[in-house]
């Protein structure tokens, strides 16, 4: 995600230029943007007209700026785009004011929001950011006498190391290990996520070995995957393969499984920890939260003033992170989402029992 501008419009309000870069850019948008803020952008549409002699036939759609005060959004995951929908309250024809209209954000599209931005919507937004910002994957090809790493962002890949060695069983031949322990060095270096190990044959096995004796830590993280070359080329196997996209998905819902998992285990002995919207409220008013849990899904439908909490999940958020304690918001998509969803969909890791 690119934020382009920023500027405070008052009573609370800032305007926020930005351009989604990716699909999770667009989904985390869709957990952004919520009924009553106002959206604006290039857009085309069907004239519509009031003078009965000057009705559209139809045909041409006209471009168009406009700017809507939002009523609903959806994200069209297969359709690889977020739908933005809303009364026209400005455009660059007046006769449109007033009209419904649909504003579909799609990957590069330039978009203004202007609300008043909740404290874990600015952290959604600067998470988008900086996971355009910092690669978070590393490849590594390997394959015999030949090594490469790369970084994965996403505005592309870059290489990081190349390292080559002479095989065979002459005078100056190197022994692999050597070209591995080199190779585990620049390992350790990447600030990344994760890490694929790709390459031809059995070489990268052997690196895997060396790598789980040497940087045991790492080779946890790595995933296996079999290309037919290394370098540039073994980078772009992996690349149409989708194993990126798989191996981030895996880091965030691993993520989330980690706290899911503590928190069931401590339900399980009966002990520091909250669940459901009274008892996690009274949890946060006693200063008691470490990590509040709440369902991406179940937040948008209590802000949307369509839920059943008898409590203000934004005065929750708020007095939890203004007492120290961290927020993670769950995606409703993923397996411990749903473990969240059957509690209830919030629930909280506490400092100490309130009983």
């Amino acid at each position: 995600m690119q934020i382009k501008s920023r500027e405070a419009t008052g009573e609370g309000r800032e305007r926020v230029e930005v351009v989604p870069e990716t699909l999770d850019d667009l989904w985390h948008l869709s957990h952004v943007v919520e009924p009553g803020d106002h959206v604006s952008g290039d857009t085309t549409r069907r004239i519509q007209r009031n003078d009965d002699n000057l009705r559209d036939k139809g045909g041409e759609r006209e471009h168009l700026w406009l700017e809507l005060e939002v009523t609903d959004v959806e994200f069209a995951k297969f359709a690889n785009r977020l739908r933005v929908g809303g009364e026209i309250v400005d455009c660059s024809r007046e006769d449109q004011l007033g009209f419904h209209h649909t504003l579909n954000v799609e990957e590069h599209t330039e978009l203004t929001i202007e609300k008043r931005w909740k404290s874990d919507q600015e952290d959604r937004l600067a998470e988008a950011v900086e996971a355009t910002e910092n690669p978070d994957v590393a490849i590594v090809t390997v394959e015999e006498g030949e090594a490469h790493v790369h970084t994965v962002a996403q505005y592309g890949t870059e290489e990081r190391a190349s390292l080559t060695s002479t095989t065979g069983k002459g005078e100056y031949a190197r022994p692999r290990k050597e070209l591995f322990a080199e190779l585990a060095d620049v390992v350790r270096r990447q600030d990344v996520d994760a890490y694929i190990l790709a390459g031809p044959g059995f070489t990268k096995q052997d690196a895997l070995d060396y790598f789980r004796e040497e940087i045991p830590d790492i080779a946890e993280q790595m995933t296996v995957v079999d290309t037919a070359s290394v370098g540039d080329r073994g980078v772009h196997e992996v690349l149409k393969r989708g194993a990126v996209e798989d191996v981030q998905q895996q880091t965030r819902i691993a993520e989330e499984a980690d706290l899911i998992d503590e928190l069931m285990a401590r339900i399980g002995e009966g002990a520091e920890v909250a669940y459901g919207p009274e008892e996690v409220a009274k949890a946060a008013d006693y200063g008691a939260i470490e990590t509040l849990l709440v369902l991406d899904e179940r937040l948008r439908v209590e802000r949307s003033g369509e839920g059943e909490w008898d409590i203000d999940v934004d005065r929750l958020i708020e007095t939890s992170e203004q007492k120290g304690g961290d927020v993670t918001v769950f995606s409703a998509e993923f397996a411990p989402g749903q473990q969240l969803a059957n509690l209830g969909g919030i629930a909280a890791l506490l400092r100490y029992r309130l009983d």
